[in-house]
This record gives structure tokens, C-alpha cells and sequence, in this order.
């Protein structure tokens, strides 16, 4: 593990209600969210960026190698420990003391620890919001690195797109603090430093403060599940609701049956959409929203999608098999149910990749021809982001199937392989680059690539940062 006079160190600069060791008190620290469980040295609990920057710098002149982590929602042990015990996990839980909220400028300057739930719940009451939607609840540090999207990129983008400034602790002697907050929307006075630390895993600096753009609290809103006639009419469906609803249009989310009939068992309480009780082989959730209160004269939004849908239909070889407009509320829950009733469903090999808008479906379609013909009795439980071109693409292996780590590996090979050589994908959307991936990320990433991140990686943060190796092995 890790010796007495380290510990008692760290104890020194932190506090000793910020260091844990013990067994039962490391264990949440320890384990992800998707089975992944390693072990570490210790627990780090900084409060702030001065003392993030004074146990980074401890640890880097001891060779201590470090594994930041926010809240541990991500699915390719990406913040987690591996088994040696030698790393110690820099936890943000407790960097949560700033929260200044800019009116006028319309952002936040914000501590990396935060809650999404919490910095959404305090925005509310001005009207605003972080408009990055989850089913999972992060901290906003490693939804930073990560470069998160969620359920509405479409209309408000990614976490890149809403970041105007960070504070990052880079992994030197020193615990070198970069300041690169910054309220401004626009500035071109030099390389935009912030983007090498956003969707780069921690490799290159830990964040530990950020400026966030907020976007007003839609007043209205109005969704309705959407039956596909089939995998083909998907995107004619999405091109015309964009064009009739323009910028009104915020979400556009595909959920597989299997994956709904997986939410609805484990989540008794949500009411089932489909009238017959039959769960169609795909659905998709539309929402449309706007940022004012009704005005008169105005017509709702749920007449305004009602009508768009009504002319789609009544269109030439209508996309729609069926269609109805429903409370938000039901629906959204039923769609955020999706991940957690998946991963209870049986053993779960989830894969989080991102395609052209149009090869989506198709590569879906195409894995639900091949794969069950070499795992038999498997189940392709998938949703994700159509507008985005993402999907989370889950696979849920029989309980009395034998599958050990190079069996898990060899899946991985086969899918990763098929969506990038064969569809031009990606096979990390918004997870970023975990130890799960290491060995996809080195034979998809080119010498030239690699050798730049090596550069990147001496330049700011040359001690052991993190869980992933970007530059060559």
C-alpha cells in the first residue's frame, strides 16, 4: 500500500477528516459504476485548489501516482483505482465551497465538486440552468473531462460548448495551478488553453474550478413517444421535425424496446406508454420546448407538436407508425430509467459509441443481425442520442453464460472493430478513455497523434495522472 510517514503527511497538509484508509471507508472510492472495483493506497479529500495543488505536489515528488475522480458515474474505469494499491484517488467531493452566480453575463463560476443536481436545484430559483442532461448525477469535474453531451445536446450542445473558463492543477513538483477562468465569450488572443483539459480525462490537469455558461429554464415544454415505421424512417422523421420545429426541438431520443422492457422491470412504479402494453422494437422521445411563459394568443406546445406530427403523417410514405404526446414528466423518467434497468437486467457489456447521424441505425441493425449468431441468447439493449449521432450500445449476456475477462475483451474487439473500421465511429462518445479502452484507443490512434499527446502530457502534468496512457506505450 502505501508507507506510514506518506500518510501521515497528507494527513499534515489535508486534515485528517480529508485522508481515508480504512477498508470500509475507501470502498465507495473504489468501485464504479459498472462492476470495475480496484484498490487504493488512500483516499484524498482536498477542499480547495490551494490544497489540491499541495497534495498533487506531494505526491509527484514521492512518485506517487494519482486517479482524480468526480462522482464515479463513468463506465470504463476511468476514476477508479487499478489493483496494485500503489494509486491514491484525489476525490472533488469536497471541493464545493465557490458558487458565484453572474447575472448579467448570464454564468457561473463554480467549484468542480458540485452536483449537476445541486448546481441545477440552486439555479432554478433564478430561472437558469447547466443545460447538460444525464440520467446519472456527476460532479461537474468529471463531466469536464469527460466532455459530457446528454439528452439535449441538440439544442444546447456539449459541455465544450458551455465552458468558458476553468482552473486546472497540473501534475508538476510544483502542483502548478493554471488559471484560465474567464467570463468571456469570445477572446481570440491565443491557443484556448481550456480544451486540453476538457474530454482528456484528467491525463493533463486535474480541474478543480470552472466558468459555466447557463441558458434559461424552458417555461414550456411538450414531448411525445414516437414509433419508427422502421430502422430506415428514423432519420427522414428526425430531418422533418427538424425543419417544421427549428430551434423548438431540444431532444431526440431512441430507446430499444429491450430497453425499455428492461426499465419497466426494474422501475415498477413508471406507467408503460404503449396502450396495448406491447413495447414497440424502437421508440424515440421528442421534446419541444421554448424559454418564455405562454402568451396570448399563442397556441401550446403540445398543439404545436401535435400538428407537426399530424402533418408528418398525413406526408407521402409517412416515417411514423404511431405516435402520442405525453407529460414530460412520465416520459422523461421512463427514458433516464433506461441505463440503471439495463445494468440490472444480467451481465452487462456496455459500449458507449457515436456515429454519423446516419449510420446510427445502421449500425445498430447490422450488430442485430451478426452478433446473436456468435453469442447466442444475447440481448442488444440500446438508446442513446440520435440527434448526436450517439448511442449507448448495450449488450446483456445470459446469466449461465461463462465469460471471463478475455471473452469480455474479445466483444469489445469485435463491436469497437465494427464501428470504427467498418461504420466510421467512435468508440468513446462521452466517456472518455478509461482503462477499458487503453488497448482501442493505442490501435485506433495514430504514432502521429500519440506522439503530440506525449508533448502535451511532458508539457503540463509529467508525474503519474490517471488512468489512461495517451501518448505511446
Amino acid at each position: 500500500m502505501i508507507a506510514d510517514d506518506h500518510r501521515r503527511a497528507l494527513v499534515a497538509l489535508l486534515g485528517p477528516d480529508n485522508v481515508l484508509w480504512e477498508d470500509g471507508d475507501r470502498v465507495s472510492y473504489e468501485s464504479g459504476a459498472r462492476f470495475d472495483r480496484g484498490r487504493a493506497a488512500l483516499i484524498l479529500r482536498p477542499r480547495d485548489t490551494q490544497t489540491v495543488s499541495a497534495a498533487v505536489s506531494y505526491c509527484v515528488k514521492h512518485d506517487i501516482a494519482i486517479v482524480a475522480q468526480g462522482g464515479n458515474t463513468g463506465v470504463v474505469s476511468g476514476s477508479t483505482p487499478d489493483d496494485t494499491g500503489e494509486q491514491v484517488v484525489l476525490s472533488l467531493d469536497r471541493l464545493t465551497q465557490r458558487f458565484e452566480l453572474d447575472r448579467e453575463n448570464r454564468s457561473l463560476r463554480v467549484d468542480a465538486g458540485f452536483l449537476l443536481s445541486d448546481v441545477n436545484g440552486r439555479l432554478a430559483k433564478h430561472g437558469l440552468q447547466f443545460p447538460i442532461d444525464l440520467g446519472a448525477d456527476p460532479r461537474l469535474g468529471g463531466m469536464l473531462s469527460t466532455n459530457t453531451g446528454g439528452s439535449r445536446f441538440l439544442r444546447y450542445g456539449d459541455v465544450r460548448q458551455n465552458v468558458l473558463g476553468i482552473t486546472a492543477v497540473l501534475a508538476d513538483e510544483n502542483g502548478t495551478v493554471l488559471d484560465l477562468m474567464s467570463g468571456l465569450r469570445k477572446n481570440n488572443t491565443g491557443v484556448d488553453w481550456k480544451h486540453i483539459f476538457i474530454g482528456t480525462v484528467g491525463a493533463f490537469g486535474i480541474i478543480t474550478e470552472c466558468e459555466l455558461n447557463l441558458e434559461p429554464l424552458p417555461l414550456q415544454v411538450a414531448t411525445a413517444l414516437l414509433v419508427p415505421r422502421d430502422g430506415a424512417a428514423v432519420m427522414r422523421l428526425l430531418a422533418a421535425m427538424e425543419r417544421q420545429l427549428g430551434s423548438y426541438l431540444s431532444a431526440f431520443e431512441g430507446m430499444s424496446g429491450n430497453a425499455i422492457d428492461a426499465a419497466l422491470v426494474h422501475v415498477p412504479s413508471l406507467r408503460n406508454p404503449f396502450s396495448n402494453g406491447e413495447t414497440a422494437p424502437y421508440a424515440i422521445l421528442a421534446e419541444v420546448s421554448r424559454d418564455w411563459p405562454i402568451r396570448e394568443g399563442e397556441q401550446s406546445l403540445d398543439l404545436v407538436l401535435e400538428t407537426v406530427l399530424a402533418e408528418i403523417w398525413g406526408s407521402d410514405d409517412a416515417p411514423l407508425a404511431d405516435a402520442f404526446v405525453g407529460p414530460p414528466q412520465e416520459l422523461w423518467a421512463l427514458r433516464h430509467a433506461l441505463s440503471e434497468g439495463v445494468k440490472a437486467s444480467g451481465r452487462l457489456v456496455g459500449f458507449d459509441l457515436s456515429f454519423r447521424r446516419g449510420d446510427v441505425i445502421r449500425f445498430c441493425d447490422h450488430m442485430k443481425e451478426t452478433l446473436p449468431e456468435r453469442y447466442p441468447g444475447i440481448r442488444i439493449c440500446d438508446f442513446g442520442h440520435i440527434c448526436d449521432g450517439g448511442v449507448h450500445f448495450n449488450l446483456v449476456l445470459p446469466a449461465e453464460t461463462t465469460f471471463d475477462a478475455a471473452a469480455e475483451q474479445a466483444l469489445r474487439a469485435y463491436v469497437y472493430g465494427t464501428a470504427v473500421e467498418s461504420f466510421g465511429g467512435s468508440f468513446s462518445a462521452e466517456h472518455g478513455i478509461g482503462r477499458k479502452n487503453q488497448a482501442f484507443y493505442d490501435r485506433y490512434t495514430s504514432d502521429h497523434r500519440r506522439a503530440l499527446a506525449d508533448g502535451l502530457k511532458q508539457l503540463t502534468s509529467p508525474a503519474r495522472l490517471g488512468t489512461v496512457r495517451f501518448g505511446s506505450a
